[in-house]
């Protein structure tokens, strides 16, 4: 176990509390703070040394409002002995803003109309077949899906892992903020370029599920573009009906 004096001054340093530490005394296993490797080595998250059980992520989880900590479950790149980017210490403080400065209808609808954009000189699919992809939706944004705050977590380590699409995670966490109003967003787990999101109110309809896909096309174009065939909006919705776990990667 950690050492209590340490504990308490490595939390106080990530969350600017002194009182951090007490409900999670005695439940963490040895671990550290983890820095930027630019910013000047800026504090950004505490991990353990190893993998953490079930029930620490339950308890940090329960324990959120008391410690202004939230749990997020982090995957290293595949056969990485660094576990990067989080030991490696990867992540970007600098170009992150708070997810307050952003309007998450005018994000979606704003990378919607970049993804559907038909450019003859340049796109390697005919107009026809682009449009396709995003049927039955034209190229006007439809519109948001009718339906604590962990989402900010992303944003408050300087995650990048959608610094292809935009380098500010910021407005990733904004759009992830309206789904835990939703859909009950909660639980996230986040790679070098993946977000695991578990959602406690999935689309029920394909109606619904098409709304929702839209969105996530907006949000991560590579989900419908590299994903199973075929790559249309609308057989990507029928694989969001009723399904509790979504996952976006980003190329």
């Amino acid at each position: 176990m950690n050492s209590d004096h340490q504990l308490h001054s490595d939390l106080a340093t990530l969350t600017g509390r002194a009182d951090s530490a007490v409900e999670l005394s005695g439940l963490l296993p040895p671990g550290r703070l983890i820095e930027t490797d630019e910013d000047e080595g800026r504090p950004t998250l505490w991990m353990p040394s190893g993998p953490a059980s079930a029930d620490l992520w339950t308890a940090a989880h329960e324990a959120h409002g008391r410690t202004g900590l939230w749990p997020l479950l982090l995957e290293p790149l595949p056969r990485d002995d660094d576990f990067r980017p989080w030991e490696s210490g990867e992540l970007d403080l600098e170009t992150t803003t708070s997810p307050d400065l952003h309007d998450h209808a005018a994000l979606l609808a704003a990378w919607w109309a970049g993804h559907t954009e038909v450019d003859p000189d340049t796109d390697l699919l005919p107009e026809t077949e682009r449009i396709a992809v995003t049927a039955p939706y034209g190229q006007r944004w439809p519109g948001m899906a009718a339906s604590g705050r962990g989402a900010d977590a992303l944003a408050a380590v300087g995650w990048t892992g959608p610094a292809n699409h935009t380098d500010d995670t910021g407005e990733i966490a904004a759009v992830v903020r309206s789904w835990e109003d939703r859909f009950g967003a909660g639980g996230f787990g986040v790679g070098f370029a993946d977000l695991y999101v578990s959602v406690a109110a999935p689309p029920s309809t394909l109606q619904e599920a098409l709304h929702v896909a839209a969105e996530h096309f907006a949000f991560c174009p590579d989900n419908i573009w590299q994903n199973s065939h075929p790559h249309t909006l609308a057989a990507y919705a029928e694989r969001l009906v009723g399904i509790n776990s979504w996952e976006f990667w980003w190329d």
